[in-house]
């Protein structure tokens, strides 16, 4: 083995002690850290220069190659996702290959927005875990070699454990990795969209060994705590209440909170009357034990697929002469919850309001529903056809308004109905994964979000001879015109700046452009139907890219522009700040598809580009 000098040994010990002090200096885990905060501390890149960024070097992904992958960066070495679902290790500085770990050539699904490092805490021990194929891996993060001693032969079965028949289990694992906290990976799942799905677990496994180290079950069995919320035995047929999204670990307390998702079947509920806790809660639990602390029902009874898919928020705020540390949490409807960390107390009143009745059969939804007092919510959430977009055709204009009139539209919680059901910002509106970045000891909030109406329609998909056990499946479409936009007037895309201290929106702005309405001189719109996350730095910065292939920088105090580059191929996902050798980096995944319909396909040739000072 090459011995290292002094200096390489000297610059290594220094990066691993400085991360440790702070963790926000490197990119170690997904979405930097391990509190979710998509913050760099790092200060090199300032408003007074980035307009000097440049690119520093480029990694091929692969023609067509989908990705939307956030890089780890550890001992100046980055972990990506790159050809045929290899992971690969690139020298930080250079994106040199280092080494390429090719998963089984059987492999069709792994945790593709980002993986996990761990480490012992003598080092001698580095793992890097990840899902593939609904099992949980390690591979050695020096070498990209498997850890054969890992779980069973080098993995672990996530569909073991579940109280089902694991043959019947048809998805579980998440694209989206867990976290590491100490020497446990807590992990969540993302169990089918429809009928019989498996319950969504929240489990911890040793980062070492594979070995399952403690379960919270977010459907409870008969006889737990939140069993009454739910028919009995409810666990063996109903499933979801799953975090297919992202956790956040108070590492100081040792707490780990979890976003959990709506119960199954998304749209129609009648097989699962009741609150259904802990579906679409914010749970707070022992990170070492997986002990309950508190929890926060933000949707009873889901059948609008109203989950909260962005990782909660840490921060410290100033109200009334104290400082609060607070989790905040953003959501698909466009509404930011702020809680005391520990106790789960909301910092502003929340009001349980009267919402619409069900007119479907055996469809049993809650009266109210909790909608909180402040901050105000950051997407529109109505949708009438005075609101239709002026970029529509004739017929499309037609064809909307015909059918929103025949729709039911009464707000954000008309439930869904056989006539059509108005759904804004959506179900797939609002923030999503990777969507939100804090400065927590400033109390600021940025969040990505996208105005994505759909319009819902149950259909009856099992007829039988009762009533009682029929089906209702949604043929629900998100309300697009025939170029490929929203039928909504822009902003489509929209970046919020929120002052958590106030509970107030300090700035708002549309974020990107539509291509081939821009070339028409048509700007300000807002990109379209955008998956991607800011990076908030230390010097005052907002990172992000857009699907019009466009990497951008905002001043986060007035949302100005400072610099934005065009890159070869569209943006999802989350970059990576960090440094090496001495330099500062911001890295992206370029390797979407710009447009939305069939008429817009293209060629991707992917990569993952990385920008820094001359």
């Amino acid at each position: 083995m090459k011995r290292l000098t002094p200096f390489v040994c000297t610059a290594l010990c220094l990066t691993v002690a400085l991360s440790a002090a702070d963790p926000h200096a490197a990119w170690r885990d997904y979405g930097g850290a391990a509190d979710s905060a998509q913050y760099s501390s790092l200060t090199q890149v300032t408003r007074e220069n980035v307009a000097r960024l440049q690119v520093a070097w480029t990694y091929p992904i692969g023609e067509n190659k989908r990705a939307l992958f956030n890089p780890l960066v550890v001992d100046d070495l980055m972990y990506v996702i790159g050809r045929g679902n290899a992971i690969l290790a690139l020298a930080a500085a250079t994106g040199r290959e280092v080494w390429a770990y090719q998963p089984p050539a059987d492999t069709v699904l792994i945790t593709s927005r980002g993986i996990n490092y761990w480490e012992s805490a003598d080092r001698t021990h580095r793992h890097l875990l990840f899902a593939s194929n609904h099992a949980l891996r390690a591979i050695d993060a020096r070498t990209g070699k498997p850890i054969t001693d890992f779980g069973t032969g080098g993995s672990v079965d996530l569909r073991q454990g579940l109280d089902r028949d694991p043959r019947t289990i048809a998805l579980v694992q998440s694209t989206t990795p867990g976290r590491v906290f100490g020497d446990l990976l807590i992990l969540g799942s993302a169990t089918n969209q429809g009928y019989g799905s498996a319950p969504g677990d929240i489990r911890a496994f040793h980062a070492r060994t594979g070995e399952l180290v403690w379960t919270f079950r977010t459907i409870p069995r008969t006889g737990e705590p939140g069993a009454e919320t739910w028919p009995r035995d409810a666990r063996q047929t109903v499933g979801g209440a799953n975090v297919w999204s992202e956790f956040t670990v108070d590492e100081a307390r040792g707490i780990v909170f979890a976003p959990t998702a709506s119960a199954k079947y998304n749209f129609y509920g009648a097989d699962r009357v009741g609150a259904n806790l802990y579906a679409d809660c914010l749970l707070a639990l022992d990170a070492r034990t997986g002990r309950r602390l508190w929890h926060y029902q933000m949707v009873h009874h889901d059948i609008w697929d109203y989950d909260p898919p962005t990782a909660p928020k840490l921060l410290t705020i100033r109200r009334e002469g104290k400082t609060i540390d607070v989790v905040a949490q953003v959501t698909k409807q466009g509404f930011v919850w702020v809680f005391e960390r520990e106790t789960g107390r909301p910092i502003w009143p929340i009001e349980e309001r009267p919402v619409p009745a069900s007119d479907m059969p055996h469809e049993r939804i809650s009266p109210t529903q909790p909608f909180p007092t402040n901050p105000p919510p950051f997407a529109r959430q109505s949708f009438t056809p005075d609101d239709l977009s002026p970029y529509l055709s004739d017929a499309d204009r037609t064809r909307f308004r015909e059918a929103m009139l025949a729709a039911r539209n009464e707000g954000l919680f008309t439930p869904p109905a056989r006539g059509g059901t108005i759904q804004m910002p959506g179900n797939n509106g609002g923030a999503n994964w990777g969507g939100a970045a804090v400065d927590a000891a400033r109390g600021t909030l940025v969040v990505v979000s996208k105005d994505l109406p759909c319009l819902l329609k149950l259909d009856e998909k099992t007829p039988v001879e009762s009533d009682a056990a029929a089906r209702y499946e949604s043929a629900f479409g998100f309300m697009i015109a025939s170029d490929g936009l929203a039928a909504i007037k822009p902003p489509w895309t929209s970046l919020t700046v929120y002052d958590l201290n106030a509970g107030t929106i300090k700035w708002r702005i549309p974020l990107g452009d539509v291509p081939h309405l821009a070339a028409k001189g048509i700007k300000g719109t807002g990109t379209h139907y955008p998956k991607v996350g800011p990076v908030l730095t230390a010097t005052g910065l907002i990172f992000t890219g857009t699907r019009d292939k466009k990497v951008r920088a905002f001043d986060v105090e007035n949302g100005r522009l400072l610099w934005e580059h065009e890159l070869d191929a569209a943006l999802e996902g989350i970059p990576a700040v960090y440094e090496s050798g001495g330099r500062q980096y911001i890295v992206f995944c370029a390797s979407a598809q710009a447009g939305l319909t069939p008429a817009t396909q293209e060629v991707i040739r992917g990569a993952y580009v990385a920008f820094a000072l001359p």
